[in-house]
C-alpha cells in the first residue's frame, strides 16, 4: 500500500510539474481586436488589465509600442500551452508564468519601479472579482492608510467606527484594506479620542 500511495504520489507531481495559476501577457492595440476587453471579460477568468503603457522607453531612449499588461489568475493550475490558447482568444503576445503575484501587480503601473513612467491605478481594469489594491498594498502602505484615516477622524471629530465605514465606502476607498486589516486598532485609537472628547481633553497639552 505504501509502494502505492508513493507511485501515486509521483505521478501527481509529475501532472502538475510545469504548471501554475497565475500569467502574464502583453496585448497591443494595434493588432487585438476592437472587443478584446469584451472578449477577455467573457472568458470569466480573473484577470487584470494596465493602463495603456504609452510612455514606456527602452534603455536606447527610443519610446516603446504601446500595450496593455494582463495578468490572469485562474482558479486551477493550467500549463503554458492552456493558457496560450486562452491568450489568442483575446488576441495576447506571448505568455508567462509569474512568479509573484503581487510584484507583477504592482508593476501593471511601475509601483517600484519610480525611474519609469507612473501610471494611474484608476485605470487598472479588474474582472471577476480581483482585489487590484489587495494585491498590492504593501502591509505598510496599510499602516500608512490606518493613520491617514484616523488624522480625518481626529479633524472631523469622528469616533464612531460604523460612521467612518460609511464613509470610507462612499468616498475614501483606498482606506478600505486598512480599515478591514486595522480594525482592531482602529476601533481602540476612536475609542480613545472619544474618551479625550468626552472628559475635555486637549491634545495640544497631551503633545507637549
Amino acid at each position: 500500500m505504501a509502494t502505492n500511495s508513493k507511485e501515486k504520489q509521483r505521478e501527481y507531481d509529475a501532472k502538475r510539474a510545469g504548471r501554475t495559476r497565475n500569467f502574464t501577457t502583453i496585448v497591443y492595440p494595434e493588432s487585438a481586436p476592437e472587443n478584446w476587453l469584451e472578449i477577455l471579460q467573457q472568458l470569466f477568468v480573473p484577470a487584470l488589465v494596465s493602463p495603456l503603457h504609452d510612455k514606456d522607453v527602452n534603455p536606447t531612449g527610443e519610446q516603446k509600442k504601446a500595450h496593455y499588461h494582463v495578468v490572469l489568475m485562474f482558479d486551477v493550475v493550467k500549463t503554458i500551452e492552456q493558457v496560450k490558447k486562452v491568450v489568442a482568444e483575446f488576441g495576447g503576445v506571448g505568455c508567462e508564468k509569474v512568479n509573484s503575484l503581487r510584484g507583477v501587480a504592482r508593476y501593471l503601473c511601475h509601483l517600484d519601479n519610480p525611474d519609469k513612467h507612473q501610471y494611474n491605478e484608476s485605470e487598472i481594469k479588474q474582472f471577476c472579482g480581483v482585489d487590484y489594491r489587495g494585491l498590492t498594498e504593501l502591509a505598510s502602505d496599510i499602516d500608512e492608510s490606518a493613520e491617514e484615516l484616523l488624522d480625518y477622524c481626529e479633524v472631523n471629530q469622528i469616533t464612531s467606527f460604523a460612521k467612518i465605514r460609511r464613509i470610507v465606502r462612499s468616498s475614501k476607498p483606498e482606506w478600505a484594506q486598512a480599515l478591514r486589516t486595522r480594525s482592531i486598532y482602529i476601533s481602540m485609537t476612536l475609542k480613545s479620542m472619544e474618551w479625550e472628547i468626552t472628559h475635555g481633553i486637549d491634545r495640544g497639552e497631551l503633545q507637549k
